[in-house]
């Protein structure tokens, strides 16, 4: 019976560990460096996402949009070159549709025979496709600045997809006595203020949604942050489901284990 001790808190470990990032969803937080001082604190709005908490899931309908809006949109700039378009299945496409998307790509491929690289239409296989050749490609479009990778970047930021969506929604003009610098944008949620990045999604309707849900800029951050969320964490419902049913067992087992200590414990009282 005390042989079940390390296996008892190994498992314990385990179910931890899976739900652990569950617990650290809380709504809002702060982003720090108010206008000027840089002492400010801002509350990022907590937008309740479906896959927050422990039981949470990922909203699929969604999960489609933001993929569509970092496809027409984000996808111009920003890679996500931790994703292969076969993964897609993951969020609801079928196995025809992942390779109609990947299709509509060019990657590089080789050398042939001859030595020679060559461009292909893309693979379900293949890595989504980057929007610059390299680094210096990016930076030499983008005024110096190097656009981030986001493949896990909503794991990357304090605040995770609330950030992200907070981030998308938060242009607007500095209030008076902020001097922004040449070339950069007011954001009220970035820390310090001053961003780079133009803002990505500035019309409602820039995207035309497949399912016809009404793209208003709130709706299109929503969404892409769930994609990102999502992309950053394919697993995230597996990893959870397999915690409770941890914990569910781990229950159990400890009550078995009580009891047969109860059994053991009575019967040497007995005597």
């Amino acid at each position: 019976m005390f042989n079940l001790i390390p296996t008892l808190k190994a498992a314990a470990v385990a179910a931890a560990l899976a739900l652990a990032p569950a617990a650290l969803d809380t709504g809002a937080r702060a982003a720090e460096g108010g206008p000027g001082s840089g002492h400010d604190v801002i509350r990022i709005p907590d937008t309740k996402f479906t896959f927050d908490g422990i039981f949470g899931t990922f909203d699929r309908a969604s999960v489609q949009r933001g993929f569509q809006v970092y496809k027409e949109v984000c996808s111009a700039c920003h890679s996500l070159r931790q994703l292969s378009y076969r993964h897609l299945t993951g969020i609801g496409l079928t196995p025809s549709q992942v390779a109609a998307i990947s299709s509509q790509f060019q990657v590089q491929d080789g050398p042939n025979d001859n030595g020679e690289m060559f461009e292909r239409p893309a693979r379900p296989s293949d890595r989504f496709r980057r929007p610059f050749a390299n680094d210096a490609a990016a930076r030499a479009a983008n005024n110096g600045a190097l656009p981030p990778d986001l493949s896990v970047m909503v794991k990357a930021r304090e605040g995770g997809a609330d950030y992200m969506h907070a981030l998308l929604v938060g242009y607007e003009e500095p209030p008076p006595g902020v001097t922004v610098m040449e070339g950069m944008h007011y954001n009220k949620y970035f820390p310090g203020h001053q961003i780079a990045m133009a803002p990505p999604l500035n019309t409602d309707g820039q995207v035309t949604y497949a399912d016809g849900t009404t793209a208003t800029v709130d709706q299109m951050a929503t969404d892409i942050a769930s994609f990102l969320a999502w992309a950053a964490e394919p697993e995230l419902e597996q990893r959870r489901a397999m915690g409770v049913r941890m914990i569910v067992f781990l229950t159990i087992l400890g009550g078995l284990v009580y009891a047969v200590k109860r059994k053991i414990w009575s019967n040497l009282h007995g005597e």
